[in-house]
């Protein structure tokens, strides 16, 4: 299954891009005039790499930049690359296990903002989880923005689509994981999870939360407590706050 993405664009996802090489980049443009750190590394890891780069005039990158992203936040990079393709599920647990004992997945369910799902990517590749379940009824699919959104992160962790999120999960269960689902409330504190097992946190849309097919599937919820007068923190930020827990618990600070 492939994702529609020819592009990604903005000098973080492109440098990521090059760096991680685990995407065919067929062309890069830059913006003639555009100076910094990234714009060197971006010329200097593409002539490394045989990559082409073509400095247009600001009139013709303009007009590529309409054409193409429809955006004005491209800081003056777009290239253009291969279809990248999505895991089967079967493929993800088996990189995952192969890079750690006890992996941590992460499950969205039903996020349809691509500023936010490349926010959880991010934040779950810093986390070092071994890969991201995405639904594909009402999620949003990985393109240019959710890349450019992760720095560039999703680029680097392992990524499969399902049809079903029953079978989705009773597979992984299959494979010794626990899901732990997220809640606004109705949970155990997050702090009082038991995360020393192979673990898949669900995360719901931040409108609709975790549909009826993910919490049944649930060996637990947590909840975040919020003192404020909004209801709910963002789900990337929810993400954030328990796979660092997760992270904490297992005593992984300070082992880099």
């Amino acid at each position: 299954m492939e994702i529609k993405t020819d592009i990604i664009y903005g000098r973080n996802p492109v440098v990521e891009a090059l760096r991680l090489g685990n995407i065919k980049i067929e062309k890069i443009y830059i913006r003639f005039g555009s100076k910094g750190y990234q714009i060197d590394r971006i010329v200097q890891i593409a002539r490394k790499n045989n990559v082409p780069v073509s400095m247009l005039e600001k009139t013709n990158f303009n007009r590529l930049e309409q054409e193409l992203v429809r955006s004005e936040d491209t800081q003056g990079v777009i290239a253009l690359i291969s279809p990248i393709n999505y895991l089967e599920l079967e493929e993800l647990v088996q990189i995952a296990f192969s890079r750690q004992d006890n992996p941590v997945l992460v499950f969205l369910d039903r996020i349809q903002d691509p500023q936010n799902l490349g926010a959880i990517a991010r934040t779950s590749e810093c986390a070092g989880v071994g890969g991201l379940v995405m639904t594909t009824k009402e999620t949003a699919p990985v393109n240019a923005t959710v890349i450019k959104a992760s720095a560039g992160g999703i680029l680097n962790i392992p990524v499969a689509r399902v049809s079903s999120s029953s079978q989705a999960l009773e597979f992984l269960k299959s494979k010794g994981f626990w899901i732990v689902g997220t809640a606004p409330t109705g949970g155990r504190i997050y702090t009082e999870g038991i995360y020393d097992q192979p673990i898949v946190v669900a995360i719901g849309s931040e409108g609709k939360g975790l549909s009826k097919s993910v919490l049944k599937h649930c060996d637990y919820i947590v909840e975040i407590p919020v003192f404020g007068k909004v209801e709910s923190l963002n789900a990337s930020v929810s993400a954030g706050i328990i796979l660092y827990e997760i992270l904490r618990q297992r005593g992984s600070f300070g082992s880099k």
